[in-house]
Order: structure tokens, then C-alpha cells, then sequence
């Protein structure tokens, strides 16, 4: 039997709580008193499984059909920040001519330093961070052209 002591009121009581039986009727003994308790019978739980996603659209064919971006038509890349973390330093300057391998920014996150590169040949256009700031995930660090 499980004890507690409750204030209500000012008034301060001893309770004791049994198991519960079969039928649902509990010992509760309140202050020395024994008390037979019926406790309300819980509706069952109906479990509802998940339902399956539906498949992937596909052609006459029968091939799958996905979702390409549209082609840029020129237009400047921004390069951004793949997870967030703090800006260790910046390695182009605006006008600079970057290869798409080439390290543009270093990234600490999670204690890690983190080479983000250009992604695409090109001219570097801006660079909307500096040295020590926090970016989050998404973050525009620089803009090619």
C-alpha cells in the first residue's frame, strides 16, 4: 500500500492507497479508516496505425516522375551555410574568380572546422558575412556570379 499525506484545508490526512482489483475496487484508507473504492472503468484504447504513404507518381512509361528545379538563366549563386555554426574566416574578397572546389569560407560547427566551398566557377559578387559572426542553416555567406 503506497502512503500519502495530504493538507486540505488546513486539515491534515494520512492516505493509504492499495492495488487495484479485478473489478475495478480499490483499498483506500484515509486517516486509519478503510474505504472500498470503485474506480471508473477506462474506455478501451483504440489503436490506430499510421497510413502508408502513397507511391511516387510515374509516367506512361512507368517511370518515376521527379521534381527537377527549373534551370537558372544566369543569374547569381548564393553560396550558403550548411549547418549553422560561426564564421572562422573568409578566403575570396568581392571580384575574386573562384573554381567551384575552391574553399570560400571556413565554418566552425559543433567544435568542427567545416570547408564550405564555391559550388560553381564564377566571380565572387558580395560577401554578406564577416570573420566571428553566427550564421544559422541557410544562411547566404556569398553570392556568385
Amino acid at each position: 500500500m503506497k502512503e500519502y499525506k495530504y493538507k486540505i484545508n488546513g486539515n491534515d490526512y494520512k492516505v493509504g492507497i492499495g492495488d487495484v482489483d479485478d473489478n475495478n475496487i480499490v483499498q483506500v484508507e484515509v486517516n486509519g479508516v478503510p474505504y472500498k473504492v470503485e474506480l471508473e472503468k477506462a474506455a478501451p484504447v483504440k489503436v490506430v496505425s499510421a497510413p502508408r504513404p502513397s507511391a511516387a507518381p510515374r509516367t506512361e512509361s512507368g517511370e518515376k516522375v521527379i521534381a527537377k528545379p527549373a534551370a537558372s538563366t544566369g543569374g547569381a549563386y548564393a553560396v550558403k551555410a550548411p549547418l549553422p555554426g560561426v564564421v572562422l574566416s573568409i578566403n575570396v574578397k568581392v571580384g575574386d574568380t573562384v573554381k567551384a572546389a575552391d574553399t570560400v569560407v571556413m565554418l566552425e560547427a559543433m567544435k568542427m572546422e567545416n570547408a564550405i566551398h564555391a559550388g560553381k566557377d564564377g566571380k565572387v559578387a558580395s560577401v554578406t558575412v564577416n570573420n566571428g559572426d553566427s550564421v544559422l542553416e541557410g544562411a547566404v555567406l556569398i553570392t556568385i556570379e
